[in-house]
């Protein structure tokens, strides 16, 4: 018999954690053929997703994807994310989440399903943040800080 994927799992866990400790939750998501989501808003093959309670109805998270009703630029959309298409999960705030390798082919995505690619290749892609870190001088003037997502092995 195989072995679970753990990232259902995962995902589920950083949402909830999210919820306790006030953070906002986004999924990042490869599109592909299977995933249904408004795609007006896809760039670049990919969609970052706020999937907190309060931007969503009907969440649902399973082995077998993401699905919930959500509003975008005020008209209601179903969005349905298979698993193989997470790319990672993690929080606005702080960046702390799991990134996840996502495989064009569906029977190797069961395979990779947990296993982890860069984590600050997903944040910078994701939250659109630049390679170089910022000193503390740009900081204080309001400007925004390098990712803070890391890899746990």
């Amino acid at each position: 018999m195989s072995e679970q994927s753990a990232k259902p799992y995962l995902i589920r866990a950083i949402c909830e954690w999210c919820a306790d400790n006030g953070l906002t939750p986004y999924l990042a998501v490869k599109v592909n053929a299977e995933t249904r989501v408004p795609m007006s808003y896809v760039k670049n093959g990919e969609i970052v997703l706020n999937i907190g309670a309060s931007a969503t109805r009907r969440l649902t998270i399973d082995n077998a994807g993401v699905r919930f009703s959500a509003r975008f630029s005020g008209s209601s959309h179903e969005v349905a994310v298979p698993m193989s298409a997470v790319s990672g999960i993690f929080a606005k705030e702080t960046g702390y989440g799991f990134a996840f390798t996502v495989s064009a082919n569906p029977a190797a995505a069961l395979a990779d399903a947990t296993s982890t690619r860069p984590v600050s290749e997903v944040a910078d892609s994701v939250l659109g943040e630049a390679k170089e870190p910022k000193d503390a001088g740009n900081r204080r003037k309001g400007k925004t800080r390098g990712s803070h997502l890391q890899v746990i092995k």
